[in-house]
Order: C-alpha cells, then sequence, then structure tokens
C-alpha cells in the first residue's frame, strides 16, 4: 500500500499548532522548514533572551515543547511521528527533525491531548484553594515519566519553604541587574495588539511582597481585596535524565505533555523559571530536591476562572525560506551516508 506524505497545507497546520507551545516571555524563539515528508525546527537566535538565557538552554526547552505539538498534529494525520534531536552535528541551530513515519490512527490519549494545544495557556492570576486530586497528580508525573523526565511534586511545608525561598532568591538577584530589569520591559507588552511578548492583563497582578511564591512583574494592576493567592500551592520540579542540549529538547518534549495533561483535567497552569536562570541557585534547588541532573523549570498547578492564551506570530513569520539559515536535513542524511 502507497503512504501518502501529508500535503503542504497540513504541515503548515502542524506549523501554527506548533507556535503554540510556552516559551519564556512568549518570546516564540522557533523557526520551521517544511519538508516533503516532515518538518525541521530550528532555533530563532534573534528571540534568544540574552540575560536570562545566556546558553540558550530556555530556547532549547520551547523548541522542545514545539516539537512535541509537531508530534501530536501528525499522530492527528494517521502518522507516527519520528523524531531526530541536534540531527546534524556542527549546525547547532538546526534542533529538531520531525518526519511523518508509519500509518497508525491517532490513539484517544493523543486525540486527547492535540485537542488541548490551542487552549493551553499561563494563567498568572491567584488560583482557588482547592487540592488537586491525587490521580490527578499522578497523571501529571506519568506525564513526565512518559517523556523520559521526572516531575517532582512539592509536598509539605519544610520541602515548599525550601522551593519558596529559592524562588525569591533568584528574583532577587536578577532584579538587581538593571540589564534583566530591560530585558523583561522589552518583552512586556500594553496590550494584545502585538503577536509575542507578555501582555500586561496576562502577566498577572502586580507582584507584592508578602507573595510566597516571587512573580515576575509584567506591569499589572495591584489585585483587588481578598484576591491573594493560594496559601498552599500545588509546585512541580521539571527535569530531565541529563543536561546535554538534547536533553533540554527532551524536557520541553515532556513539559509540553505535562501541561496538555493538565489542560486536558481542567487544571491551570504557569511557568516559573527564575530559580532556573541563576546558575547557584539552580544547583541548589538540585541538591534540595535530591536529583542528580537539574532541574529544568518550575511549574504551578491548580484550579482557576480560565483565561485567554497570549498572542502568536502568523506562520508565514516563523517559515524557513530556502536558503537560508541551513540545508535541510534530508542533505545531512546524504553527507553522512557519503562519510560512512
Amino acid at each position: 500500500m502507497t503512504t501518502t506524505s501529508p500535503t503542504p497545507a497540513q504541515l503548515r497546520a502542524a506549523v501554527a499548532l506548533a507556535t503554540r507551545a510556552p516559551s519564556v516571555h512568549n518570546t516564540q524563539p522557533w523557526r520551521f522548514r517544511p519538508l516533503d515528508d516532515g518538518i525541521d525546527v530550528y532555533a530563532d537566535r534573534g528571540r534568544q533572551l540574552p540575560v536570562s538565557d545566556p546558553t540558550g538552554r530556555a530556547l532549547r526547552v520551547s523548541c522542545g515543547a514545539a516539537v512535541f505539538n509537531l508530534r501530536l498534529a501528525l499522530a492527528q494525520l494517521g502518522r507516527v511521528a519520528e523524531v531526530w534531536l541536534m540531527p546534524r552535528p556542527g549546525t547547532p541551530d538546526l534542533l529538531a527533525h520531525v518526519t511523518a513515519g508509519r500509518e497508525r490512527p491517532a490513539t484517544p490519549e493523543e486525540s486527547g491531548l492535540h485537542e488541548a494545544i490551542e487552549r493551553r495557556h499561563s494563567n498568572r492570576q491567584p488560583f482557588l484553594d482547592t487540592d488537586v486530586p491525587l490521580d490527578v497528580r499522578a497523571q501529571l508525573m506519568a506525564a513526565a515519566r512518559a517523556e523520559n523526565a521526572w516531575l517532582d511534586l512539592i509536598l509539605g511545608r519544610p520541602a515548599l519553604a525550601m522551593v519558596t525561598e529559592l524562588v525569591r532568591a533568584a528574583d532577587d538577584i536578577l532584579l538587581a541587574d538593571p540589564a534583566y530589569r530591560a530585558e523583561l520591559a522589552a518583552w512586556t507588552r500594553p496590550d494584545r495588539t502585538q503577536p509575542d511578548g507578555v501582555p500586561r492583563e496576562a502577566g498577572g497582578p502586580a507582584p507584592e511582597p508578602r507573595d510566597l511564591l516571587a512573580r515576575r512583574d509584567f506591569g499589572g494592576p495591584p489585585r483587588p481585596p481578598g484576591r491573594d493567592f493560594e496559601a498552599d500551592p500545588l509546585v512541580g520540579v521539571l527535569g530531565g535524565l541529563a543536561d546535554s542540549p538534547a536533553d533540554d529538547l527532551i524536557a520541553g518534549q515532556a513539559l509540553q505533555r505535562v501541561l496538555l495533561t493538565a489542560t486536558r483535567l481542567g487544571l491551570a497552569t504557569s511557568l516559573m523559571s527564575q530559580p532556573i536562570e541563576v546558575p547557584q541557585v539552580r544547583e541548589q534547588l538540585r541538591i534540595g530536591l535530591r536529583r542528580p541532573w537539574p532541574p529544568q523549570l518550575l511549574l504551578r498547578f491548580g484550579y482557576a476562572v480560565p483565561g485567554r492564551p497570549t498572542p502568536r506570530r502568523p506562520v508565514t513569520d516563523v517559515l524557513v525560506t530556502d536558503g537560508e539559515p541551513d540545508e535541510p536535513f534530508a542533505h545531512a542524511q546524504r553527507d553522512r551516508a557519503l562519510a560512512g
């Protein structure tokens, strides 16, 4: 039986879903090249955060999350996605090649996660003081394990105090740097008319000194009386099984699977990366969690009034045109064949 490749229109639709992945400050640091049988994923270095993310770790995590959305898009087309990470040595901006593999109907889980892509968004508002059930917590941790990653849910007052103190310490260190404050301001938007950055109304209320979890200030208004943040937040720490650039991409896929699983289960989520952006604090968090490899991101889970997804750039803005920035992955396969 002849297998039909995805059409250009289907690949562009897949790219549109890929752009719904999360990124720090909604920078959307990715570009995509549709090919005959799939899509190449590139880093967009012009959108890398030089102060918060000088190594490109957060950029790679975001692109990994986009890869997971591509996998779900191909699954909905009845194809198993085959993924090569960092496929061409010496070409660091080519992060992944995702191709349509063998034919197979999408599983119910894949269809459910696919449906959640458009609904998922960061919710920086106060959550309700409603406990997340144990079975829901177990599904979140299982989602990370399914992508060769781990999700530690912070339980108990001593563990939560350790995490919140590290979040505060990292936030204080970052805010002491004028370049960091300028970077944050550069990606804060007054409204939703721009296709990237964080609109003020989506950034949550203005942080207050008494907040248990230190939050970034996107210029939001003071929160109204009686709208305090939850007293006992459910915080998770996500990490991988190693700490190479390819592992960042794996962690990004795990992050997106966890976020989409949470969305399916009716949870609101928000992301915190300040402790990961300060190397010494990241190391202290690793030690506190007794993990052999550094964590990649903190997540907050709970129940809340739904918000709205932040804007995204149109597909035409994220497509790689012929001749830039690199040859397609098929040429790399040819090069390896000639060398071997």
